[in-house]
């Protein structure tokens, strides 16, 4: 059975992004369904993987990350509003079967992504 995994990377700083708050969000033709938030440990990453088990569906999803306020605890001085608030990354899950891991490299104003291993 597959699941989903992310971490969170500030390479403004050169640190794991910690205590961000991450949802998870099922994407289809009646709308964004609210699965799961939780909170990155000091890692950068989530203690447990975000989806698995019978949830694990083929199907469109979001992360949101709210690196703003991530920013601001650490003190970073941020215009209002924010250039980046909430990043929101959409991405599709084709095998149930597979490892899905999505980091994210973030700064105040630019964001990566990829597919990890």
């Amino acid at each position: 059975m597959g699941y989903l995994t992310t971490h969170v990377l500030d390479s403004a700083h050169g640190c794991p992004g910690s205590d961000i708050p991450v949802a998870l969000y099922r994407i289809s033709n009646i709308g964004r369904e609210l699965l799961q938030t939780t909170l990155t440990n000091g890692d950068g990453r989530c203690d447990q993987p975000v989806l698995e088990g019978a949830d694990f569906k083929k199907g469109v999803y979001e992360l949101v990350f709210s690196v703003g306020s991530y920013y601001r605890k650490r003190g970073v001085e941020l215009p209002e509003p924010a250039f980046l608030d909430d990043v929101v990354l959409r991405f599709g899950i084709a095998d149930e079967e597979e490892h899905y891991h999505v980091p994210l490299l973030i700064s105040p104003y630019s964001y990566s992504t990829y597919r990890g291993s």
